[in-house]
């Protein structure tokens, strides 16, 4: 939701996303939401941060709830910062229905937009 957010709010900035252990699929829920707020991401694939070794950023930004376990560290040039959101999938809670899990997907979904929209004013004070 992360990249899909960047790309659709910050014009000419690239945005990519990657995790410590991707699944096979973007998860169906946060395709569903994502369409609820007029972006398509049933086509993107998760990567590995493996994918992306040896690559130069302007910015990284890790927004994996967990940081202390599972976020990737990121040695190379530019700046860094943390932002964690939940992971919507375990916030729910295994086995949580569409019914339950789908305004947890949403808040998550918001707060991603919220902080995105507000990147290039935070990029330029780290």
């Amino acid at each position: 939701m992360a990249e899909a957010w960047a790309r659709a709010l910050l014009p000419g900035a690239l945005a990519f996303s990657a995790g410590t252990a991707p699944g096979a699929a973007v998860d169906r829920r946060a395709v569903l939401v994502m369409a609820e707020a007029g972006i398509d991401i049933s086509a993107a694939r998760p990567k590995h941060v493996d994918a992306f070794k040896g690559e130069t950023f302007d910015l990284v930004v890790t927004v994996c709830a967990n940081a202390d376990r599972n976020c990737p560290a990121y040695w190379g040039p530019g700046k860094r910062m943390h932002r964690g959101f939940d992971d919507p999938g375990m916030a729910a809670g295994p086995g949580a229905s569409d019914e339950e899990a789908l305004p947890v997907y949403r808040r998550v979904r918001d707060e991603i937009k919220a902080f995105v929209l507000q990147l290039p004013s935070i990029a330029g004070t780290i």
